[in-house]
């Protein structure tokens, strides 16, 4: 049906997914705690910012989609907003996670501005590399692949955010969190710049809409509020990333308080994030068995069902067993909260390149019913539900510590360590299962998929001949 695509190319589109998740993954799990413990913000006043700056930015998402979908150049519609934002994006990053030496008001202004910066940025390079996997391939098989790859190097930047950020941080600051967060992420961010480079050189847009299409702003929007597996595949997404930011936000103070060890947080991800690889791994082995909507629809019940059984345990209770590597004895954490963890990540790791591989397919059906294509607009609406997802979820996260008696830094009381557990627990949970139950109105099944890429293809045949 259509050329499979070389090894060489995924794995270069993939790069660019890490270099993204180098900020993407520090926003969910480091950057609360960073703005209360390190920064000086209280849980509040980080919680409002996210939602306010979080909700304004994500409008742009929409934007960013009709301008990217209207942007031609000698690499394309989508390619080339990887070369314009790669420095500006890992300039903004390290600024972003800098406190400066101001007055309280003056830190705050600063805080809004460089988040609101790194949000903007973060859409000019985020929604037209998403819309790029749509275009790379007609295959939805091959298309699942290309996500895949994506998702494995996604969460790779997440397992080394996850697992070596902290110790970076105390390593490089040297009993300065404040500078120890500066080094780390310009660690970090020094190399997204290198990615997208990478990402924009070995990928390819394949995929044109009819030559013949009259673009129309109104047109597009009003196809999206037409095409119902969209419009489930946007509420799926608030909901997934509402559970994202809700959890990541509050893991780390988990660690920190309720089990009062924060490094045990380098090892949980470590765990996690390992089993997560294997799950994202198993991703495109599933979907072709038992299609994506039925993989991503048992992904988000066992990982509601799994985060919701943390509360029942007990963070202090975790037990070791001895490693003898390399002639040095190393004591492993390990118990029930791990050994749930891990089955966790497992279940969500198989769901994370269908998300992706969706987006394209949601902008085939599009075509499919109307005979017109944006695929940056169909992809930038769901992105958008991406940031409200976790403009809500941040704001949830941070007032509900708040509500429960938080104190940065400080011996917190039985009401907060219950508050925590609660938030990480059933009220993430609690959004994984609301996408599960949103996946139910998906209404495009395995084989449906297969027959809209097949007419589709052959459309496009007609289209080539037709300009010769």
């Amino acid at each position: 049906m259509t050329e499979k695509l070389s090894f060489g190319e995924k794995f270069g589109y993939g790069l660019g997914d890490m270099a993204a998740n180098f900020v993407f993954q520090a926003m969910m799990v480091l950057q609360l705690n960073f703005y209360t413990d390190t920064f000086g913000l209280s849980a509040a006043q980080a919680g409002t910012m996210f939602l306010v700056v979080g909700l304004a930015m994500a409008t742009l998402n929409p934007v960013m989609g009709i301008i990217a979908d209207r942007t031609q150049t000698r690499w394309g519609k989508f390619r080339p907003w990887l070369l314009w934002t790669a420095v500006p994006f890992g300039v903004i990053g390290v600024l972003t996670f800098t406190t400066p030496n101001l007055s309280f008001p003056a830190k705050l202004i600063y805080a809004w501005v460089t988040y609101m910066l790194l949000r903007l940025v973060y859409t000019m390079n985020n929604v037209p590399y998403a819309a790029l996997n749509g275009v790379m391939t007609e295959d939805p098989n091959e298309r699942n692949s290309i996500a895949t790859y994506r998702q494995m190097f996604a969460n790779a930047a997440g397992f080394i955010v996850g697992g070596l950020a902290i110790p970076m941080v105390v390593y490089l600051g040297h009993g300065n969190s404040a500078r120890g967060y500066q080094l780390t992420m310009g660690s970090f961010l020094c190399v997204s710049v290198v990615l997208f480079l990478v990402a924009f050189a070995v990928s390819k847009e394949r995929i044109q809409p009819d030559p013949q299409q009259e673009t129309s702003v109104t047109q597009d929007l009003a196809d999206l509020l037409h095409n119902g597996p969209w419009i489930a595949l946007f509420l799926v997404t608030t909901f997934y990333f509402i559970a994202l930011a809700v959890r990541g936000s509050v893991m780390l103070p988990y660690f920190k308080y309720c089990a009062g060890n924060q490094i045990l947080f380098s090892w949980f991800n470590c765990y996690g994030l390992t089993a997560l690889l294997i799950g994202v791994a198993c991703s495109t082995a599933l979907t072709r068995l038992w299609g994506k909507r039925n993989v991503f629809f048992w992904s988000m019940a066992l990982s509601g069902l799994l985060a919701s059984a943390l509360y029942f345990q007990s963070a202090t209770g975790t037990v070791f067993f001895n490693l003898n590597l390399m002639h040095h004895l190393l004591r492993i954490p390990f118990g029930w909260v791990f050994f749930t963890e891990i089955l966790r990540q497992f279940a969500f790791g198989c769901s994370g390149p269908v998300l992706w591989s969706m987006m394209g397919d949601v902008a085939d059906f599009g075509e499919w019913k109307t005979g017109r294509r944006a695929t940056a607009t169909v992809t930038s609406g769901v992105v958008f539900a991406l940031w409200i997802g976790l403009a809500i979820g941040g704001f949830i996260a941070g007032w509900l510590l708040s509500l429960y008696g938080y104190q940065n830094n400080a011996v917190q009381s039985a009401e907060a360590l219950r508050g925590i557990r609660l938030t990480a627990s059933v009220w993430a949970g609690g959004a994984f299962l609301a996408a599960a139950v949103c996946l139910l109105f998906y209404g495009i099944s395995m084989k449906l998929n297969l027959a809209i890429s097949q007419d589709l293809s052959l459309r496009r045949k007609s289209f080539s001949q037709d300009k010769i």
